[in-house]
């Protein structure tokens, strides 16, 4: 599985640091999500969906 954060559509809410924060982390400049590595093992598909649906603004993006 693969994951991005759109960043037209990130607001930072941060809710997805929440639910996965080895994966979603702030930018210093405005606070808004990346990603480091694209590429999801596995063991933490489900933490990163589950940051992917409480996204109120819908940013992250998931290819299977």
């Amino acid at each position: 599985m693969q994951v991005r954060v759109n960043e037209e559509r990130c607001q930072g809410h941060g809710l997805c640091r929440l639910s996965a924060p080895t994966w979603f982390f702030p930018r210093e400049e405005d606070g808004h999500a990346y990603v480091k590595d694209s590429e999801v093992p596995e063991a933490e598909q489900d933490a990163v969906r589950l940051a992917a649906d409480s996204c109120p603004e819908l940013a992250i993006e998931i290819a299977d």
